[in-house]
């Protein structure tokens, strides 16, 4: 009868307590309605830009230069859109280049990231300090662009392949280091050491259940991944001398240095010359190649974003 007594006293203390934490923690409804105004006018303020980045992308060139920037100009024009479009397949073929660059660069990277940080971050292999020093000594220590180049023009002899594009990029010290730590505080090693108990290889181990549990890490190193293949442009012009597998991004750069060129000598090609560089859409393409280079990796964000969101709040509902 005492026990009872004093297990129910216990009890009751504890939903005390719960109910203090519950005072604490719970939001007022001003207060909540204050953080929604904050944070709505915060994502306004990173929204506004790109928005008005597309209204000038399509004000008229003419327009533009009379009245400025505007979010309600007098007249819309496609004509930079057109202009780059009219470039040919070249913006076809290059999107296709980019899009391959990136999923196989993606891929690849994330199979060399995760195996290689997996590896490191299991106290029971052997080299793990060797291998720790072999991926952090180049983030401190580089050969420089001249070594690179030499690397990979002459010794692997990838120079004019799509595997210059990718192979470069495919492995970072910061990306394992990240995904290093992750898996370190993510997968216990009593789940490791289940399973090998159970039977499963390496292999299996590693694709049937550290995968599956690290799926927030590794999003969060395919997202980088993704940015990184997508807007690189410096390996197509260190690595590249033709035009058939040129990336998007260096087109457009190359796209953008010519009219550059053209504005600037359209006093060395005649009235002709002087007429076309004055069609040409300066401010306009600008903008439009902006456009043109972002908004697929927009359209990719929410996909990630749900693992994200899984990252955040794993570790509020396991202990």
């Amino acid at each position: 009868m005492f026990a009872g007594y004093k297990e129910a006293k216990l009890e009751k203390k504890l939903q005390k307590i719960e109910a203090e934490q519950c005072k604490y923690n719970k939001v007022k409804k001003p207060t909540n309605v204050i953080f929604n105004i904050i944070l709505s006018a915060l994502s306004l303020f990173c929204v506004i830009p790109f928005i008005f980045v597309m209204i000038i992308s399509f004000t008229d060139e003419k327009i533009l230069a009379v009245n400025g920037y505007q979010f309600f100009p007098e007249k819309l024009s496609f004509y930079a859109y057109q202009y780059i479009i009219n470039a040919g397949d070249n913006i076809i073929r290059s999107y296709g280049v980019t899009i391959f660059v990136t999923v196989t660069g993606t891929v690849i990277g994330l199979l060399l990231t995760g195996t290689y940080a997996y590896a490191l971050s299991r106290k029971t292999y052997a080299y793990r300090k060797l291998f720790t020093l072999v991926i952090t000594v180049p983030m401190l220590f580089s050969g420089g662009m001249v070594a690179n180049y030499l690397v990979v023009s002459k010794f692997l002899m990838l120079k004019d392949t799509v595997w210059a594009l990718i192979l470069p990029l495919c492995l970072n010290t910061f990306n394992v280091i990240v995904l290093r730590t992750f898996f370190k505080t993510s997968i216990p090693d009593a789940v490791v050491e289940s399973a090998k108990i159970d039977g499963a290889s390496e292999w299996k181990l590693f694709f049937k259940i550290v995968i599956p549990m690290a799926l927030p890490g590794l999003a969060t190193i395919g997202l980088f991944l993704t940015l990184a293949y997508w807007n690189d442009w410096f390996c197509a012009m260190m690595y590249l001398d033709g035009k058939e597998i040129l990336p998007l991004q260096y087109l457009l750069i190359q796209i953008e240095n010519s009219i550059d060129w053209l504005a600037s000598n359209k006093s060395m090609m005649g009235v002709d010359g002087i007429q076309a560089a004055a069609n040409l859409p300066k401010e306009t393409i600008k903008m439009a190649i902006v456009v043109i280079s972002t908004l697929p990796i927009v359209f990719a964000y929410p996909f990630f974003q749900r693992y994200f969101i899984n990252g955040l709040t794993i570790g509020a509902v396991k202990e």
